[in-house]
């Protein structure tokens, strides 16, 4: 009898990433989840109790690594600093999408999802405060209108990170190409 294979729970975090950018976290099911994994169902269990867990977990992977890239930036040039936090963000783009699920989570069925979810959060509001910083700084140095809310330039910027790459081509290119539009507008001067 051959041996069963067993998935880590890296890859089972990859999957899971996967199937709540593909089907919500409504159509989240460990099943639909545990069809794309090497292994026994019963091998989730032995890293997670239940959906609850999973999703925040993912959400708090993606959280530690964007918050890791975000924090390694230069930022004495905010203008500069500010187009490698586009990269950052657009490297997880579908990060957004899994963040809006986060309210869905039943937190009181799991400590440890309530402790994700606790963790995404602070980590949500340390990367608001260095966009807001980069932001005002930008403004003040006379990079940006100073007319223009803070508020909707940082949503506009925000927006980029949900832009569809139709022209497939690699994420730094495509980063410059929208902070591009962003600082210059589409149009012809």
């Amino acid at each position: 009898m051959g041996r069963k294979q067993v998935f880590t729970k890296s890859e089972l975090l990859d999957q899971a990433k996967k199937v709540l950018l593909e089907h919500g976290y409504e159509g989240f099911q460990l099943k639909l989840l545990s069809k794309s994994l090497l292994g026994a169902r019963s091998t989730i269990y032995q890293y997670y109790a239940n959906k609850e867990e999973i999703a925040a977990s993912c959400m708090r992977r993606v959280m530690e690594d964007i918050l890791q890239e975000a924090s390694g930036i230069d930022e004495t040039d905010c203008m500069k600093a500010l187009q490698n936090l586009l990269t950052v963000y657009l490297k997880e783009a579908g990060f957004h999408q899994l963040l809006g699920y986060a309210h869905k989570i039943n937190a009181a069925n799991s400590a440890a999802a309530a402790k994700d979810l606790e963790f995404v959060e602070q980590a949500h509001l340390t990367l608001k405060e260095q966009l807001e910083r980069l932001f005002v700084r930008a403004q003040k140095e006379g990079h940006l209108n100073p007319s223009i809310p803070l508020p909707a330039l940082i949503g506009v910027f925000f927006n980029l990170i949900n832009t569809p790459n139709m022209m497939n081509i690699p994420v730094a290119q495509w980063s410059e190409i929208l902070y591009q539009i962003w600082l210059e507008g589409a149009g012809k001067r």
